[in-house]
């Protein structure tokens, strides 16, 4: 049964805080932490899940109604299978050092918790648009933590920032490099996964503690008495 359709506002604030991926679901960790040691890894493949996430949701909405539920699971699978495999050989022709680099996590998209947890729950359920958005924005928010977790680790552990760009955009990307501090000794901790769990902590207590003073704003906000003249009516009788 199609469930009502959000706004594109509540979807939009979903996918990229309310409910993100990674800082709330808690989902896609293997490559969250796996490949977020540099920004090029990271927001290569936060593109290539945008992608998957975005068209499985968009396939997976347009055959909802011809999908009954005892075959529904396998067939999201193929679907994420079938995308994954597409953007895995665009990236062999395109990018091809960056996807060697990355390795095993590209065809792991597939097991994305995130990707099939937004078919199952929300494609399935809703029109082709907001599918495709409520894509973008999962994937969105996915890719804007591995972004940031990556600028994180590679200023700190390397003490530069946009290094290698040029694996994904190409040789004009070549001088997007900055070094943040000559001759740096590298911070292994940061590079190497231990620091990958330690940044994504610091993260995710940053998003709690904004929801919460977020939280704390609006009560007092609720809380706080209205101002100005009340017009008070008094029936009865009054000796």
């Amino acid at each position: 049964m199609a469930s009502p359709t959000p706004e594109a506002r509540e979807i939009t604030l979903n996918g990229l805080w309310n409910n993100n991926p990674a800082l709330v679901q808690l989902l896609g960790l293997c490559p969250l932490l796996g490949v977020s040691n540099s920004v090029v890894n990271a927001l290569g493949l936060g593109l290539a899940t945008i992608l998957v996430l975005a068209g499985s949701n968009l396939v997976v909405s347009l055959i909802r109604h011809q999908v009954n539920d005892a075959i529904r699971l396998p067939v999201f699978v193929m679907v994420i299978a079938a995308l994954t495999t597409c953007v895995e050989l665009l990236m062999q022709a395109f990018t091809y050092e960056l996807y060697q680099i990355l390795g095993i996590f590209i065809p792991l998209i597939v097991t994305n918790c995130s990707i099939l947890g937004r078919a199952d729950a929300f494609a399935s359920k809703h029109p082709p648009g907001a599918a495709v958005l409520d894509g973008l924005m999962m994937g969105a928010g996915f890719a804007l933590v591995l972004v940031v977790l990556g600028a994180l680790r590679e200023s700190i552990g390397q003490g530069t920032l946009f290094a290698n760009m040029h694996l994904l955009f190409g040789p004009v990307a070549k001088s997007w490099s900055v070094v943040l501090v000559q001759d740096y000794k590298q911070f292994l901790f940061a590079i190497l996964p231990p620091g990958a769990f330690f940044f994504m902590g610091l993260l995710i207590a940053v998003k709690n503690i904004v929801d919460n003073r977020i939280s704390e704003a609006k009560k007092a906000t609720q809380d706080k008495p209205s101002t100005g003249s009340k017009r008070v009516r008094v029936t009865g009788t009054v000796s």
